[in-house]
């Protein structure tokens, strides 16, 4: 995505990340009751990483969805549909069929995340609704 444009960030909730730190602090007394214990402490430091790293970043040109060690760049003519899904999490279905969660991204933020990417909300075209058969 290009800086000149405006970009919108989402990430994972900052309490995510204060929980993470807390858990890496308590942590750090546990490789001096035992070495054996070391890597313990790099359980937390992990999710401190991925909470700060992992989100979606939406622009004119797309998406950008990143994990804790890469990223995926989607322009918005690979995008079919964006749709919450359980729990406020949103979906976007890609035009080969490809399912991918935007990280950080909560379904009351779709309405921004469209207009981030200077795209518009597309209304389902009506069906004719079939008459229904009455039975002699």
């Amino acid at each position: 995505m290009s800086s000149s444009s405006t970009v919108i960030r989402y990430r994972q909730s900052a309490s995510l990340s204060v929980a993470a730190a807390i858990a890496t602090a308590g942590s750090l007394t546990l490789p001096a009751a035992n070495v054996w214990l070391l890597p313990v402490v790099l359980i937390p430091l992990t999710v401190s990483v991925w909470a700060a790293r992992a989100g979606t970043d939406a622009g004119p040109e797309g998406l950008r969805v990143r994990a804790l060690l890469g990223s995926r760049r989607i322009p918005w003519s690979q995008v079919a549909e964006l749709a919450p899904g359980e729990r406020g999490r949103v979906f976007a279905l890609l035009t080969d069929g490809t399912v991918i969660r935007l990280t950080g991204v909560p379904a009351r933020a779709l309405p921004d995340l469209l207009a981030a990417g200077e795209q518009t909300l597309s209304q389902p075209e009506p069906t004719a609704a079939a008459e229904p058969e009455i039975p002699k």
